[in-house]
């Protein structure tokens, strides 16, 4: 799905403030509540949006984040899968180079990420290597996509 015009200033709208009322979108878009509904709807329906409240892991005592890089020597799928499932990890993405994929997970204390990676997800079947990178900070954190 391409979104139009109509669609990127609705998505740049929901990005500024996913809580916006359709009222609200309808003064920005020039379209009525109800044609705005259906077209949020519509985003929402093709897998464009997601409108979720955002926490702060920090702020809910979860001072401790990670990168942890992993080589597998079987499916990268499966792994990744299993991965997924681990307490603690919050995305997984498949990558190119010297990682088969990245996990990033988010834990209470510094003992916490070391179970994390040594109990859980070096056993995890076909990883061969992970390796983890803790954040010391996070400089940049955007949830609006340019080009709309």
């Amino acid at each position: 799905m391409i979104p139009d015009e109509i669609d990127r200033v609705l998505l740049r709208e929901l990005q500024r403030d996913g809580r916006a009322s359709y009222t609200a979108l309808a003064e920005a878009t020039g379209l009525s509540a109800p044609a705005v509904r259906q077209r949020v709807q519509r985003l929402r329906d093709e897998g464009v949006v997601q409108i979720v409240g955002v926490t702060d892991p920090m702020a809910l005592g979860l001072p401790v984040m990670a990168l942890i890089g992993v080589r597998v020597d079987s499916d990268v799928h499966e792994v990744a899968d299993r991965i997924s499932a681990l307490p603690g990890v919050i995305y997984v993405v498949l990558t190119a180079g010297s990682f088969d994929l990245f996990a990033e997970v988010v834990c209470r204390e510094p003992a916490e990420l070391l179970a994390v990676l040594n109990d859980d997800v070096k056993r995890v079947p076909g990883v061969t290597r992970a390796e983890a990178f803790t954040y010391f900070g996070i400089h940049t954190h955007r949830f609006a996509w340019p080009g709309l």
